[in-house]
């Protein structure tokens, strides 16, 4: 009996092939010669699809998705047996494909059964759509570039935003740094820092009583902590964590950065290292030192035979010259 014929290749059905931008052309061309190469219909997928679901469930590759080449170098020989299960997830909603930046490269991308029971009965241009959005990552994407690369009319745009943002597949997002636009990016993705400004801005405002309230708690780790002999960054951001004083998980370069507003003002300064070689902070001095006597004292006769102690502990004894500024 002559051997079965291999399966096709049937991916292109989601990559909706168009006319500028960073078109998405029919994903076979990919894996070319795959059909030839593939084993017959008897052939046991199973360990091949639990590592291609492994690799595509790994955090790294959330949003993105995993590259074309990325997939040849993984796999090596057994590539070519990827085509039956990339069919087979495809059709069933699990799988899309995409190209970043008007490259070349194809990036395949996995959904979870929720995200593809919300994938089900969405058209190609719904779909392509999504592509475009998942390819950019968790920086999102302006809706004018989504119009170019799609070249889809801007009413029909708002109606698959709205689908999509229905059934909570993207989300709308405003950055910093153009409120009056809009951009989108997934919905489970968590903004790029340089979109929404970081823990300092809330809803897209620069937080001022936020970042008092943390340096006022900085400022009094700095006098209380080792009897304001010193305390580094790293032991700044341990209590501030065992406080919960943010209701954000700030990093260490994060607490840094208000450590330095502090010494920018002259509230705290460097002194002395740790064993480790880290810098420790202190209560600044004085720039105005203040003195123990009053101007009224001045005025007595024997003003100038007082000793005085200045609170820096530098201190004048009598006969010295006694004028303060």
């Amino acid at each position: 009996m002559p051997p079965k014929r291999p399966p096709s290749v049937a991916i292109s059905s989601t990559a909706t092939k168009r006319r500028r931008g960073t078109a998405i052309q029919p994903i076979a061309s990919t894996v070319s010669s795959v059909a030839t190469s593939s084993q017959d219909d008897g052939e046991d997928f199973s360990p091949l699809r639990k590592e291609f679901l492994r690799l595509l469930s790994d955090p790294q590759y959330k949003g993105r998705g995993v590259a074309n080449s990325a997939l040849k170098s993984h796999f090596g020989d057994n590539y070519t047996q990827l085509v039956p299960i990339i069919n087979e997830l495809t059709r069933a909603s699990r799988l899309t494909m995409s190209k970043a930046n008007g490259g070349n490269e194809v990036y395949f991308s996995l959904l979870s059964a929720v995200e593809a029971s919300k994938m089900q009965g969405l058209d190609a241009h719904s779909k392509l759509v999504y592509q475009v959005i998942e390819s950019a990552g968790n920086k999102g994407i302006w809706t004018v570039d989504i119009r170019v690369q799609t070249n889809i009319p801007q009413a029909t745009l708002t109606k698959i935003f709205k689908q999509l943002e229905t059934r909570k597949l993207i989300k709308p997002i405003k950055a910093v740094t153009a409120k009056t636009k809009k951009l989108y990016m997934l919905y489970d993705l968590v903004p790029a820092k340089e979109i929404t400004g970081g823990p300092w801005y809330t809803e897209g405002e620069f937080d001022h009583e936020f970042i008092a309230e943390l340096r006022n708690f900085i400022i009094m780790c700095v006098r209380r902590m080792n009897r304001g002999k010193g305390v580094s960054i790293q032991q700044i951001s341990d209590k501030m964590v065992q406080a919960n004083v943010s209701r954000v998980q700030l990093s260490l370069e994060e607490v840094r950065q208000l450590v330095q507003t502090l010494l920018h003002d002259y509230v705290i300064e460097e002194r002395g290292v740790t064993d480790e070689g880290y810098a420790l902070f202190v209560p600044a001095k004085k720039i105005t030192t203040m003195c123990e006597f009053g101007w009224w004292d001045v005025l007595c006769k024997d003003f100038h035979f007082r000793g005085i102690r200045f609170e820096d502990d530098v201190v004048l004894t009598a006969h010295e010259p006694h004028h303060h500024s």
